[in-house]
């Protein structure tokens, strides 16, 4: 499997530790095409369909036809394995928008 920055694949994210996104859902590839490529992993932000529009950390968008939210604060890397099917792409505006505000949180 060789997944593609910025592009939604559906995820098993159990198990799960208190607060963190569990069960299968969405997720957006944010690791960089060159680290897909040669590691076992990849950094991921969750989606979700709860919405919280007054989130400084949550990016609305559509995903699969269903409102839905990035969840920039529940960045995470997981194995490959978790991994089952691309289910779409982020559009470029909605790329530029997730990089920017995964540099306005994590960036210096």
């Amino acid at each position: 499997m060789n997944p593609k920055r910025y592009e939604i694949y559906y995820a098993n994210l159990n198990p799960g530790v208190g607060g963190e996104i569990k069960k299968p859902r969405p997720v957006v590839i944010v690791s960089q095409d060159a680290m897909n490529r040669n590691l076992d992993t990849v950094v991921v932000c969750p989606l979700t369909r709860k919405l919280h529009y007054q989130w400084r950390s949550r990016i609305q968008i559509k995903c699969s036809e269903q409102a839905a939210e990035i969840a920039v604060d529940q960045i995470r890397t997981i194995s490959k394995d978790r991994l089952k099917q691309k289910i779409g792409k982020l559009s470029s505006e909605e790329s530029l928008q997730l990089r920017q505000l995964i540099t306005e949180m994590y960036g210096t």
